[in-house]
């Protein structure tokens, strides 16, 4: 595996300006960065798979982040074995504070065991420390302005509605028809 390549992995649900500044950093630090939308079974879904990656694709543009940067999504076996798949080392966590800590060091841990993929934990911008896609999910629910939390065009798209969509978990298939 080539520790010059490297997984950032979220649900992103919905992308953040957080998530944006870590993927931003790690494009930064490595040769190749794939951004990795993942199935989180302890989330319900605000938006199906393929809108977080088209929205996610958008913001990465439209925030003009270099690097060779790919958005893909897995949603069948392990982390480690999308990493190992693409010859990735590294995964790239951003951790806010030491409830992140406590939840993301046993299984960095673990992954390193079962595939020698090392985790790497990048801290916020303090600018975006307390910004979560929850809060953000919650804030939009409510009909709050989540614009000063996400990249525009996550902030566009909820403008529009895309808040209210109830997607399958696994396939992010979208169960109303009538939304854009």
């Amino acid at each position: 595996m080539n520790s010059r390549i490297a997984v950032v992995p979220g649900s992103f649900d919905p992308p953040t300006l957080g998530h944006l500044d870590v993927i931003r950093r790690a494009a930064a630090l490595y040769d190749q960065l794939h951004v990795l939308v993942v199935h989180n079974p302890e989330k319900e879904a605000m938006l199906p798979i393929a809108q977080r990656l088209a929205l996610l694709e958008q913001a990465i543009s439209d925030e003009q982040i270099a690097g060779d940067v790919v958005v893909a999504s897995w949603s069948v076996g392990l982390l480690v074995d999308y990493a190992t798949d693409v010859g990735a080392g590294v995964l790239v966590k951003g951790i806010r504070s030491q409830v992140d800590v406590a939840y993301e060091t046993p299984m960095a841990i673990v992954n390193r065991h079962l595939a020698h993929v090392e985790t790497v934990f990048l801290l916020p911008d303090p600018a975006h420390a307390l910004v979560s896609s929850s809060l953000v999910r919650q804030v939009a629910a409510l009909g709050g302005d989540v614009s000063p939390f996400v990249p525009d065009a996550v902030a566009r798209f909820l403008d529009r509605g895309g808040d209210g969509r109830a997607a399958d978990p696994q396939t992010g298939a979208d169960s109303m028809d009538d939304r854009g």
